[in-house]
């Protein structure tokens, strides 16, 4: 299973990024997390295929219309399924 790991800089929270990301990750079949972190950066682990995540990658350097992306740090690694459903962390 193949996962990605992204942290997104910019005008992020208050946006409803995460929630965009949660329908953009469930139209994909893609399963994990986002959540708001503290420092006003986003975080995001997704699992599925590599092809899904290429997809939600370049979704995520546009982002949806209100929001602002200035960086994306990823990580992809190879491990194993480890989430059943794609879910907001509050």
């Amino acid at each position: 299973m193949t996962r990605i790991h992204l942290i997104i800089f910019g005008d992020v929270q208050g946006v409803g990024f995460r929630a965009w990301v949660q329908r953009m990750a469930q139209s994909m079949q893609l399963t994990g997390w986002v959540k708001n972190r503290k420092d006003g950066t986003v975080e995001l682990v997704a699992e599925g295929s590599e092809e899904s995540l290429k997809k939600m990658f370049k979704l995520c350097r546009k982002g949806p219309d209100i929001a602002g992306i200035e960086n994306i740090q990823s990580t992809w690694q190879e491990k194993p399924q480890e989430f059943l459903a794609f879910e907001i962390i509050r």
